[in-house]
């Protein structure tokens, strides 16, 4: 009778855990004592407490935190596009009847797995009176407000009656993106806070600086000195004139400001990387003086003006950055161990002195007997143990160490050792050494001996890292995305101490997935149908009446899909019924750009060209469709291009097909102009694959897929260069 007494124990046990607990991304603590459930569509307005609108979270990462009032408005606005809930917003010091009740609580009460305090922790309590959200600070307050979003939509709109206390296990969770070999616009990065945001990640670490690799053993000095390396933040500095060359590549001092003001309205801390005295052929190229002689990329740092240069580099964008902890990078350095140690700590110091901030480096000389070694207050974001032992070389040594560990890397497209794609399966199934899932504390999965225990107060978190070795034109900015876009939240989980299991990680991501509030990375585009918009040039409405009419200019054509998106055209119409098509005249529709899982197509004539390599036929907001001659899609500030053309004085039916992570054209003359365009996927013709072609360190080429958006903004127009007819368009979500 024991065993199966122990047995009836153990289920009821597991019983009772399982109803202490929500799934969400991350799972979250709940306790409930009754059945009843609160509708959100309940809900009248929501109320910050009065007595800490204007409070702020002064203990964490970020320098400019928003306040309480400022999370709210935020909040409000949440409800709204995620939930199309339009509720008031008010200041007072109670709460009222069916309302959202910000307010902070006691911030002793919460803590990460170490038992540090932590100022990211929150209470929930929902009963028939409505909602109310306590924080350790008004951060804390954030991340239960991404709680309510989120079971609100697990849940149709209702959330359980009962109580959640919550906080973080660990204090950094989040993502690093290689900006220095592959650019990336202010939106995008924008939109990749918002979208860690909604699953409660909170650093976005931004490289800033690099190049791609330099093959010491195949390039010349010459070469060496003419390969793509880039800086990316721009500065009028006379100091630093010449160290960025590509303005438009670069973000200004206002675009920096933005990008981080826009993150941290999210509960996300921008860290900037500046990468020395490895990884620095940027700085090389700028002041060849100051390079190591045996490899270009690498900082000589005896030189007498190596440190003091980049001293005048950081002090230009130390009042940039609004974090407590800058990166210098230091990474696979491999000049002398006790130069680059004296180069860590001159630099600890000089920006601790200037700033007030803290360093980061990443783990490359672990301390040892024979070095004057690394200052102890500067953290150690290890990635990989070829380089180090993060437990017995830096933990045990009293570093403070960041999990960066490759077991989650990312190389952006094609590598010869890293997945295109986070391994998120290794967050569920992982780590056999332990026995259990996957967190921030375990850097090795396989050596229980190389983990400090969960609750050791010297780790500090888990960043994971998605790297662009191959250079800008490997990718399009999206391509990122599509790296993470799994990833993001399954690490999420695990970052903040969660334990979903991958079942139901699965069920939760893809019940959330389309509500995440604050971006469309995807580019999706909401349709009744699988065609989302066309347009025939026989069917047009006047702007003001909407009835048919003539001629074509100030008008607009018809969407014939039923979805309403209409467009405007200021061109002519022919005698036949198309559209007259040049520089000084364009079609437009109200969309900007499609995202995977697209085919546009299009008939048209191509007339005349004004120059045989530079003609733009469609644009949008992510490429372009161009000739230059061949057909050519533009992306990212990257040409894909193929070895079609087009015919010109025919008629062709011309189709762009986003499959999956792969770009197709199609081409064929077109049958008669008053016959419907070609179902999707009806056509014979031939189709031809975008590809991009990546260089493999001077040795190689390879040719890799491009998911390139379609363009879908405007027709011809000022500068377009060339002259035609169009007859019908469409964008169908089939492929």
């Amino acid at each position: 009778m024991i065993g199966p007494y122990f047995a009836y124990l153990a289920i009821q046990l597991n019983a009772v855990l399982v109803a202490s607990r929500i799934v969400g991304i991350p799972a979250v603590p709940f306790t409930t004592s009754e059945s009843s459930t609160y509708s959100i569509s309940s809900l009248k307005s929501l109320v910050v407490d009065s007595k800490y609108a204007e409070s702020r979270d002064e203990t964490g990462e970020t320098l400019i935190p928003p306040s309480l009032q400022e999370f709210a408005n935020t909040f409000v606005d949440d409800l709204h596009s995620t939930l199309d809930l339009n509720i008031d917003i008010s200041v007072a010091d109670q709460p009222t009847e069916d309302a959202i009740f910000l307010t902070l609580g006691d911030p002793n009460k919460y803590k990460g797995v170490s038992g540090a305090q932590t100022s990211e922790g929150y209470s929930l309590s929902v009963n028939a009176s409505g909602i109310v959200i306590s924080g350790a600070s008004p951060l804390g307050v954030w991340w239960g407000t991404r709680t309510v979003l989120q079971q609100a939509i697990l849940s149709n709109g209702s959330l359980g009656y009962g109580d959640a206390d919550d906080s973080p296990g660990w204090g950094i969770r989040g993502m690093m993106l290689d900006a220095a070999r592959h650019y990336y616009p202010p939106e995008f990065i924008v939109e990749l806070c918002s979208y860690m945001s909604f699953f409660k990640q909170n650093t976005f670490h931004i490289h800033l600086s690099d190049n791609l690799y330099n093959n010491v053993a195949m390039y010349s000095r010459e070469q060496s000195l003419e390969l793509y390396a880039r800086f990316r933040l721009w500065s009028d500095s006379d100091d630093l004139a010449g160290l960025s060359k590509y303005k438009n590549e670069s973000y200004t001092r206002e675009q920096f400001e933005e990008i981080q003001l826009a993150c941290v309205s999210r509960g996300v801390t921008v860290i900037p990387e500046i990468e020395a005295p490895g990884h620095s052929l940027v700085i090389v190229q700028w002041k060849p003086e100051l390079a190591l002689s045996s490899d270009l990329s690498q900082l000589n740092i005896s030189h007498p003006e190596t440190i003091p240069t980049m001293k005048t580099i950081w002090s230009t964008f130390l009042d940039w950055f609004h974090s407590k902890t800058v990166h210098i990078g230091a990474d696979e350095y491999k000049g002398d161990p006790n130069e680059y140690n004296r180069f860590v700590n001159e630099m600890a110091s000089y920006i601790y002195e200037e700033s007030g901030k803290s360093i980061r480096i990443w783990g490359t000389f672990p301390p040892k007997p024979e070095y004057t070694n690394v200052y102890t207050n500067v953290s150690i974001q290890h990635w990989e143990f070829f380089e180090d032992n993060p437990y017995h070389d830096y933990i045990l040594n009293n570093y403070s160490v960041l999990n960066s560990d490759d077991t989650f890397y990312v190389v952006n497209k094609w590598s010869g050792s890293y997945p295109p794609v986070i391994n998120y399966a290794k967050t569920f199934n992982g780590n056999p050494a332990t026995g259990g899932i996957w967190q921030p504390y375990i850097f090795d999965a396989n050596v229980a001996a190389n983990n400090p225990e969960k609750t050791n107060p010297f780790v500090l978190g888990e960043v994971a890292a998605l790297w662009n070795d191959y250079g800008a034109n490997a990718t399009v900015y999206s391509e990122a995305y599509y790296a993470w876009k799994d990833g993001i939240p399954a690490l999420a989980d695990k970052q903040w101490g969660g334990d979903l299991s991958e079942p139901e990680f699965t069920s939760a991501f893809s019940t959330l997935f389309p509500f995440i509030p604050g971006q469309n990375l995807d580019r999706a585009i909401p349709s009744t149908t699988s065609t989302i918009f066309h347009y025939n040039s026989s069917a047009r409405l006047d702007r003001q009446s909407f009835t048919a009419v003539g001629p074509w200019r100030d008008t607009a054509l018809v969407d014939q899909s039923g979805n309403g998106y209409d467009a405007s055209t200021t061109c002519t119409i022919t005698s036949e019924s198309t559209l007259n098509i040049n520089s000084s005249c364009s079609l437009k529709t109200p969309l900007l750009s499609k995202g995977r899982g697209y085919t546009l197509s299009l008939r048209l004539l191509i007339s005349s060209l004004d120059a045989d390599t530079d003609a733009t036929l469609v644009t949008g907001t992510d490429s372009a469709l161009m000739l230059t001659p061949n057909l050519t899609l533009f992306a990212s500030g990257n040409y894909y291009r193929l070895n079609t053309t087009l015919p010109v004085g025919t008629w062709v039916d011309l189709s762009i097909i986003g499959r999956g992570n792969r770009t197709f054209a199609s081409v064929q003359e077109a049958t008669g102009l008053g016959e419907p365009l070609p179902e999707v996927g009806s056509t014979s013709a031939t189709e031809e694959e975008f590809l991009a072609v990546l260089g493999v360190n001077g040795v190689s080429l390879v040719w890799a897929p491009i998911a390139v958006e379609a363009p879908i903004a405007q027709v011809g127009g000022e500068g377009s260069g060339w002259t035609g007819e169009l007859a019908a368009m469409r964008l169908s979500s089939e492929t």
